[in-house]
């Protein structure tokens, strides 16, 4: 195969009217004489909107991209709160203080106040010992128990978006869900007294997902805001996809 083949090849192409071979970037055909697009053909009426600019033409696709932007813009987003360990964390830390205690106070001095009992210094400082021994066992214990359960607690995320909840919890084995705003039904908020000191609440929801028909927002901050997030975007999501929620 030539060059002059070759170069023939790629600057030329066939007529689509009456295959004849013509220039690549030919308008209208030298032997047929029809123009090669469909708005200038012998006999075709004007077009009545003229072809989109190349500016027109990347406007639909940023605003699809604004719209796909928007669905996925994060509304809220938190872990919950230490405090929601509730008993636990009171009984663990108030453990670990009276271990605390035990470790720094002489409590051999004690047993010299008991009256009656007959014991030699040497027995005492072996008691004693023996008691700060179990005090170490025993705080570092409650203290590994309470920051493991921090751990597991503080993997836990909660993800608001227009469209979906998305949460995620566990260390090593990572678990995701996501609930759709147009299966919720219903949701409230709690807050005891101590959570309102604290500045943290609940908030349950109610749904139609059948994996988590009853959904909890474990006490977490800034649970007004959220609740009127998910009460507003459940709404609009209702309304996107003409959802009526039946009793």
């Amino acid at each position: 195969m030539t060059t002059e083949t070759v170069r023939k090849r790629t600057t030329a192409k066939r007529c689509p009217f009456c295959a004849e071979l013509i220039q690549a970037a030919a308008v209208k055909c030298r032997f047929c004489g029809e123009f090669l697009y469909g708005d200038r053909k012998h006999g075709a009426p004007e077009p009545t909107e003229p072809y989109p600019s190349p500016e027109n033409a990347r406007e639909e696709p940023e605003e699809e991209k604004n719209a796909t932007d928007q669905e996925d813009e994060v509304l809220y987003w938190g872990k919950p709160s230490a405090f929601a360990l509730g008993r636990t964390l009171w009984v663990g830390a108030g453990v670990i203080v009276i271990c605390g205690i035990l470790l720094i106070y002489p409590v051999g001095n004690l047993f010299l106040q008991i009256p009656g009992l007959q014991i030699t210094e040497q027995q005492m400082l072996t008691v004693e010992a023996r008691i700060k021994d179990v005090a170490t066992i025993v705080g570092g214990m409650t203290l590994l128990l309470l920051l493991f359960k921090t751990a597991v607690l503080k993997s836990i995320y909660y993800e608001v978006t227009v469209d979906r909840i998305e949460w995620g919890r566990g260390l090593l084995h990572r678990k995701m869900d996501n609930l759709d705003m147009f299966r919720v039904i219903d949701l409230k908020m709690e807050r005891s007294i101590w959570d309102r000191l604290l500045g943290i609440g609940t908030i349950q929801l109610k749904s139609r997902d059948e994996s988590d028909p009853d959904f909890e927002f474990i006490k977490v901050r800034g649970c007004r805001y959220l609740y009127d997030v998910v009460k507003k975007a459940s709404l609009e999501a209702d309304k996107r996809r003409g959802v009526v929620h039946l009793e």
